[in-house]
């Protein structure tokens, strides 16, 4: 799913600036409709195919033994959860910036059968479930509640209908990441689905859509706690092999939005600021652990860094 995980990431990032137009101009590099065509055959595609599927299942007797369709309904195809979950918030997306586009109807069909009340009631009684604390943290639970704001934003009679059967399932998305982020001592840093960043991000972002103040204060306090006091961030060592996310983009993403702007562009400085003429450094929080190694890449990387994260201070992915 790695290939559909970077595709949403695009999607994210260019529907920030997109006009909200079913004939969008096809220049070069637009997300336009045909474009939108694409995407929305992969999801359709794959929201409602149920295997091959890997399933993170914890087993507390065998009546926990059943397929994936009964234990997860809503969410049962794409692979995994989480990818059936970015799955649905794609056909959303979609169809808000879509709404008149030749995949409408099947999107919205395909919505209607998986988020059903009934299918939705399953799913929080199993992220309720004995010894799935942990199950799809942060990841997929972030990704949750993206679709849930996404949802939010949209004025259509079939979003209010879905988001109000999503109810359940968010009551406990959120439950299991306030009562897991006081207890993070430290960040995860990798570029996969563990990565704090990210989802602090779209947990910052959701929780203003819904206007949760206490929510939003937790995600901005866990930002400032993990990477204020950061420095130099070592983007010489990126990508590593299995990454789909930015260690050092990542943070910067979440960071944008809970400084303000001139505070932004000090903390900018300040983490980028070993990938210049002295090569790139190591990082650990509060800390400043420069490599010795001086890297002609350093310069180009920060250059390159500081350039998108700059020019998407406000659009690296959208409000939620």
């Amino acid at each position: 799913m790695r290939g559909c995980r970077r595709a949403l990431l695009c999607v994210q990032a260019e529907n920030a600036a997109h006009q909200k137009s079913p004939k969008a101009s096809p220049s070069a590099g637009a997300f336009d409709a045909h474009a939108a065509e694409r995407f929305a055959k992969l999801a359709l595609e794959c929201v409602r195919k149920e295997y091959p599927n890997k399933i993170s299942h914890v087993l507390n007797s065998d009546a926990d033994v059943a397929p994936p369709r009964k234990l997860t309904p809503a969410f049962c195809g794409c692979y995994d959860w989480h990818s059936s979950v970015h799955g649905h918030w794609l056909l959303v997306r979609l169809l808000r910036t879509f709404p008149d586009a030749s995949f409408a109807k099947a999107a919205r069909d395909a919505l209607k059968e998986s988020l059903t009340a009934e299918n939705l009631k399953t799913e929080a009684a199993y992220l309720r479930g004995d010894g799935r604390a942990s199950f799809e943290r942060p990841y997929g639970l972030a990704w949750l509640l993206q679709l849930c704001a996404e949802l939010r934003e949209w004025d259509d009679p079939q979003a209010r209908e879905m988001l109000a059967n999503l109810k359940p399932l968010e009551d406990a998305a959120i439950e299991r990441l306030t009562t897991w982020l006081p207890k993070l001592s430290h960040p995860i840093r990798i570029g996969e689905h563990n990565q704090t960043a990210f989802a602090l991000g779209l947990l910052l972002d959701c929780a203003r859509v819904k206007n949760d103040e206490r929510l939003a204060k937790l995600a901005a306090d866990s930002a400032r706690k993990f990477y204020l006091a950061d420095k130099n961030c070592p983007l010489a060592y990126e990508p590593s092999g299995e990454d789909f996310l930015s260690p050092c983009l990542g943070e910067a993403d979440v960071m944008r939005r809970v400084l303000t702007q001139a505070d932004f562009a000090k903390w900018l400085s300040a983490i980028s600021a070993s990938n210049s003429e002295n090569g790139d450094g190591g990082l650990v929080a509060g800390r400043d652990f420069t490599g010795s190694e001086r890297s002609k890449a350093g310069a180009s990387r920060r250059i390159k860094f500081e350039s998108s994260v700059d020019a998407g201070r406000h659009s690296l992915f959208p409000s939620c």
